[in-house]
C-alpha cells in the first residue's frame, strides 16, 4: 500500500511539474514575443521620427533582397493566376452568355485577394524563411549575445532593416502582382476567348474601383508585419544548433502562412461589412 501511494504521489508531482513547467516555458515565450513587437514597432516606426537614427544602407540592401529579387517569380505566378482564373471563370460564365464579365471577376478577385494573399505566401517562404535562418545562425553562433555585449541593440541592428524592407516592398509587389495577373486574364481573353482586347480593358477598368486597391495595399501592409515578424521570433528563439535551425526555419513559414490566411478571412470580412 506504500509503494502504490508513493508511486502515484510521484506520477502527480511529475504531471503537475511537467504541466508547470509548460506553462511557464509558454508565458516566458509570449512575454518574449510581446516585447519583440513592441520593440520592432518602436525602432521601425517612432525611433526614427524622432532621431533615434535608422540603419539606410542595410534597409536598401534588404529592400533589394526582399523586393527587387523577388519580382520574377511574383510575376511568373501572378501572369500563370491570372490565365487560370480567366480560363475557369470563362468556362462558367460562357453558359449564361456573360463571359465578358470574366474581366470584372479577374480583376477584382486579383486586387483584392489573389494578388496580396499570393505575393505575401512567396515573400513568406522566399524571404520569411531566409530571415529565420540568417537570425538562427547567428544566435546560434553567439553573434547576437556578440552584439549586446558592444552595446547594439538586436531588435534595432537585425529586425528593423528587415521589417522596413518588408513593409515597403510587399505592397509594391502586390501592385506588380495585381497589373501582372490581370495581364494574364488580358492574355487569357484575346488569343483563347475570342473577346476583343479593347473590350476587356474597358470592362476591367469599369469593374475596378479605389477600394480594390486600397483593400489589397492594406493587406499586404499586414501581411509584411507578420511574416517579418514571425521569421525573427523564430530566428531568436533557435535552439540545438543547425538541426535547431532547419526546423525553426521550417516552422516560420507554416506559421506565417497560417497567420497571413487568418489576417486575409479577417480582412476581407472586416472590408465586406465596412464597404
Amino acid at each position: 500500500m506504500g509503494n502504490a501511494a508513493s508511486d502515484k504521489q510521484g506520477l502527480l508531482t511529475s504531471f503537475f511539474g511537467s504541466l508547470g513547467r509548460r506553462g511557464s516555458g509558454m508565458i516566458e515565450q509570449l512575454f518574449f514575443l510581446y516585447r519583440l513587437v513592441l520593440d520592432s514597432i518602436y525602432w521601425t516606426f517612432a525611433a526614427p521620427v524622432m532621431g533615434r537614427g535608422l540603419r539606410v544602407g542595410n534597409t536598401f540592401q534588404e529592400m533589394v533582397k526582399v523586393g527587387v529579387n523577388a519580382i520574377p517569380i511574383v510575376m511568373l505566378i501572378s501572369f500563370s493566376i491570372g490565365l487560370i482564373l480567366a480560363m475557369q471563370s470563362a468556362y462558367q460564365l460562357e453558359q449564361f452568355g456573360a463571359t465578358i464579365f470574366t474581366a470584372d471577376l479577374v480583376a477584382v478577385a486579383q486586387t483584392r485577394e489573389l494578388g496580396p494573399l499570393m505575393t505575401a505566401i512567396i515573400v513568406a517562404g522566399r524571404s520569411g524563411s531566409g530571415i529565420a535562418a540568417e537570425i538562427g545562425t547567428m544566435k546560434v553562433g553567439e553573434e547576437i549575445e556578440a552584439l549586446q555585449s558592444m552595446g547594439f541593440n538586436p531588435v534595432k541592428f537585425l529586425v528593423v532593416p528587415k521589417l522596413l524592407a518588408l513593409v515597403v516592398m510587399l505592397p509594391c509587389l502586390t501592385i506588380i502582382s495585381d497589373l501582372v495577373g490581370i495581364s494574364g486574364g488580358v492574355f487569357m481573353a484575346v488569343f483563347s476567348l475570342d473577346l476583343s482586347f479593347t473590350r476587356y480593358v474597358t470592362r476591367t477598368i469599369f469593374a475596378l474601383v479605389f477600394k480594390d486597391l486600397i483593400a489589397g495595399l492594406i493587406k499586404s501592409v499586414v501581411f509584411a508585419l507578420l511574416v517579418g515578424l514571425t521569421g525573427c521570433y523564430m530566428g531568436f528563439k533557435v535552439k540545438g544548433g543547425a538541426e535547431g535551425v532547419g526546423r525553426n526555419t521550417t516552422m516560420s513559414v507554416v506559421v506565417s502562412i497560417f497567420l497571413i490566411v487568418l489576417a486575409d478571412a479577417f480582412f476581407t470580412a472586416l472590408f465586406y461589412v465596412l464597404w
